[in-house]
């Protein structure tokens, strides 16, 4: 069967490999059919993503279909020839984070496509409990799901007040999905960005009117904005350190600060400036199952078009060729997505 591969920083490739055999006790086997490509994919192809170790097989954003189910004592939701979504975070269950309900933070987590292998190949298994049976949302969506939730979780994260002014730098998928979940929330969303085909995305698609372009005077552009003022809410969706750096002085004071992207060095800030400020710095980590069925929840009330993020796909034959090119701004990325037929 099919498996593309990250050899090293820059280098896939199209392997045949063996496919696996029938589930075991606790799994299911999948036949993957839609792989969306996410920032991890491409910081990891750049060689700059956190937990990420080579040889591996990305993908953890996808849509896929049931051909088998090991023995299991578990009610499911789902059979054979069901169309799911993956949860792509396998936690231990048993840490202090999953006893209090947050196995997004696992303290053995092993994130499909970072940790381990995940599922840019034809087949694979994964536990029982990973699967999530959406009915009546396309493929394309299926394999979108895990994207949306990063989102969902960290706007959930900020606890946003309806009407509060929130600022999302950033505007890639994960930045958009932020920005989405936010809106639904009640708050009043900018977008910060310096690409100017991701800002007009973010009115023509989002309706976020409120666009501020990061190569300019950016204060003085939210200020104008907000009457002098500064937003309560930042999300920084970059995973760059110099934006990171930079996030913590778009807060009001009293605001909060949810740094959703991230980075393989530190961060650093003011502690007179955080401090006089009593800002709240906020990580947000994956998604749990409760942000998944949020999330399920608004695409099958179809609170969200992802129609227009899908703007690049490719094949396993094309991919080794395609994927750089999605790293360059220029090519008008918004979420490029890989087909298994």
């Amino acid at each position: 069967m099919k498996a593309i591969v990250l050899e090293q920083p820059g280098k896939l490739t199209l392997r045949d490999v063996a496919a696996p055999g029938a589930a075991g006790p606790e799994q299911a086997l999948l036949r993957v059919k839609r792989v969306g490509i996410c920032g991890t994919d491409l910081h990891a192809y750049g060689g700059n993503q956190n937990f990420f170790s080579y040889p591996r097989v990305m993908g953890h954003e996808l849509a896929v279909e049931v051909i088998d189910i090991g023995a299991t004592d578990a009610n499911l939701a789902y059979e054979v020839g069901d169309y799911c979504c993956v949860i792509p975070y396998l936690n231990c269950g048993a840490c202090i984070a999953c006893r209090r309900g947050k196995s997004n933070c696992c303290a053995q987590m092993q994130v499909l496509g970072v940790h381990i292998d995940g599922g840019m190949r034809e087949q694979f298994s994964v536990p029982v409990d990973k699967l999530l049976k959406a009915d009546g949302v396309p493929l394309e969506q299926l394999a979108l799901v895990e994207m949306l939730c990063i989102g969902a979780h960290a706007a959930k994260r900020a606890r946003i007040r309806p009407g509060e002014n929130a600022l999302v730098i950033g505007a890639g998928p994960i930045g958009l999905a932020t920005a989405q979940f936010a809106k639904i929330a009640g708050a009043e969303v900018m977008m910060m960005e310096v690409n100017q085909r991701r800002l007009d995305f973010c009115e023509e698609v989002l309706g976020i009117d409120k666009r501020i372009d990061a190569r300019g005077d950016a204060i003085g552009q939210v200020k104008d904005m907000l009457g002098g003022e500064l937003p309560t809410l930042v999300f920084d969706c970059t995973g760059s350190a110099k934006s990171m750096h930079a996030a913590f002085e778009y807060a009001a004071h009293g605001g909060s600060l949810v740094l959703v992207g991230h980075i393989t060095s530190d961060i650093t800030f003011s502690d007179p400036h955080f401090h006089s400020h009593e800002l709240t710095l906020l990580a947000s980590r994956n998604a749990t199952p409760a942000d998944f069925a949020w999330v399920i929840e608004c695409l099958r009330a179809g609170a969200i078009n992802l129609d227009p993020w899908i703007t690049h796909e490719a094949t396993p034959e094309r991919i080794v060729a395609d994927f750089p090119t999605w790293l360059d701004p220029a090519t008008g990325v918004i979420k490029a997505m890989l087909r298994f037929d």
